[in-house]
């Protein structure tokens, strides 16, 4: 990417957008194009339509989308399913029909089917029953990768599909329903903290194993991808390293500095038992993660506290 190149960042407030933003910015480009949802509602064919003859970006980092946890993909799965599949057809096509020299769409983890092998390999995809709670949230994005393969094949459009583990860090969403374990966790025992509660009840039954990503090195490889990958199918970003919720829990629990005990609500639902990435493409490229967990969520913990 040239440095006085016109990128779009389409989600640029969302937490994984800012931290694109962030890093654009660090990387000296100055010529970053952003639109709030209310300047700009992607869902609008029309819309986007209009911003791109207007603005005509050369490179297009797609990371706008409706999401949440397990409570909001399956109380809101016609949203789920209708507004990403709205947001993402309407940039997809729209950067083809500018002349977008190079796209990024962001995925997620949940496309890989329910029972995959561990760890989730890119060819993957597409072999086995999804999870059923956010199948709708999976299916939009299944089709925004095939969407870019396709404008890839018959267009010859520089199109390219990055799948996230889980992510957390600054400007995440901590929600009491709609957020993800990570920050619903350090939500919870913050307040029981604050409130001296004797304990913090955790939604499952501890055991489903989970990988967790710094949002700002998901930044840094979706950097590096946009300069060093150029293929269809997509690519996984993670760490390759996974622990329980329970061990989340605990590794949270004593970061904040909670004192009381932890009661595990089997009654609710566990998800997904484990969605370990297989990241063996993206280090052979030459990209690992550089923050670990503990530090990652002192640093989430700090940006939660300052914008109580």
């Amino acid at each position: 990417m040239e440095k006085n190149a016109k990128i779009y960042v389409a989600g640029h407030r969302g937490m994984v957008g800012s931290a694109i933003y962030r890093k654009l910015q660090k990387e000296g480009f100055e010529n970053i194009l952003v639109k709030t949802s209310a300047e700009l509602d992607l869902r609008s064919q029309q819309s986007v339509a209009d911003f791109f003859v207007a603005e005509k970006p050369d490179y297009v980092f797609l990371a706008a989308a409706k999401v949440g946890g397990i409570v909001a993909n399956n109380t809101y799965r016609a949203d789920f399913l209708y507004e990403n599949l709205a947001i993402q057809n309407n940039v997809i096509h729209n950067a083809y029909l500018s002349g977008v020299k190079k796209l990024m769409f962001l995925g997620s983890s949940c496309i890989y089917p329910k029972m995959a092998p561990q760890p989730l390999k890119e060819e993957y995809l597409l072999t086995g029953i999804l999870e059923p709670t956010n199948e709708p949230y999976a299916i939009a994005k299944i089709a925004g990768i095939k969407m870019c393969d396709a404008y890839r094949d018959q267009y010859g459009c520089d199109f390219i599909s990055v799948m996230p583990t889980n992510l957390y860090g600054y400007n995440d969403n901590y929600h009491p329903q709609n957020s993800h374990v990570l920050p619903a966790l350090i939500r919870k025992f913050h307040e029981a903290k604050i409130n001296n509660e004797k304990q913090v009840t955790v939604w499952g039954s501890g055991s489903p194993m989970r990988e967790f990503l710094f949002a700002d090195d998901l930044a840094d490889a979706c950097y590096f991808l946009m300069q060093n990958y150029s293929e269809p199918a997509l690519i996984n970003i993670g760490t390759g390293h996974d622990l329980t919720i329970k061990d989340l829990a605990l590794l949270i629990k004593d970061i904040l500095g909670y004192k009381g005990e932890l009661v595990f609500d089997a009654s609710k639902p566990d998800g997904t038992p484990r969605k370990l990435m297989d990241v063996s493409k993206l280090h052979n490229l030459g990209w690992k993660h550089k923050v670990e967990l503990p530090e990652g969520i002192s640093l989430a913990y700090q940006d939660f506290e300052s914008k109580l």
